[in-house]
């Protein structure tokens, strides 16, 4: 498996390999030790799946806090997403900095986003099939987020503004300086 520090070092692109053959390939997506041993440490109590229909789709910028904070470990199985992390731990020198990959079926990569990081992510490709793992239970009550396009981030979504499809719930959330201090 290849591992990647980002410009933040905590968020990690890991690429497992893929053996191929006649039939297809086969790849190991994750396992404990080797991935504890990369600084993906787990354990991991849930696993999503995400289906997005069309190009733009944009979900986040999440996390949970509390005894509920999650790590994530998110990969795509078909499709493309440009994938973003966000460091909101106060007193960390890369707070309200983010770092973004492109995931995909073809670079077989996956992030790595700890606890103390907002994340997002928007389809590059039609039909786009996102799974994640994370390491700690869904918790309405532990839920937060930010605005995806929060001028004081920065973050440059691979599409024009007017184009972003959201839920209801993304299109009305608070800008970072409008939020507690979570981590």
């Amino acid at each position: 498996m290849n591992v990647e520090p980002l410009a933040i070092p905590d968020v990690l692109l890991l690429t497992p390999r893929r053996f191929h053959d006649p039939r297809g390939f086969f790849s190991e997506t994750w396992h404990q030790t080797r991935f504890a041993g990369a600084g993906v440490p787990g354990p991991f109590v849930q696993d999503n799946h995400a289906v997005s229909n069309v190009r733009g789709v944009l979900r986040g910028l999440h996390c949970q806090i509390g005894t509920n904070a999650q790590g994530k470990l998110i990969r795509v199985v078909k499709g493309a997403i440009w994938d973003v992390a966000v460091d909101i731990r106060q007193g960390s020198a890369t707070y309200g900095q983010h770092v973004g990959a492109v995931l995909s079926t073809e670079n077989w990569s996956q992030l790595w986003v700890p606890i103390g990081f907002l994340h997002g992510y928007c389809t590059l490709t039609d039909d786009t099939e996102v799974i994640y793992k994370v390491t700690a239970p869904w918790d309405p009550a532990a839920e937060r987020g930010v605005i995806w396009n929060d001028p004081d981030l920065g973050v440059a979504w691979p599409f024009a503004e007017q184009n972003a499809v959201l839920s209801e719930k993304d299109k009305d959330l608070p800008r970072l300086k409008e939020c507690d201090a979570w981590f």
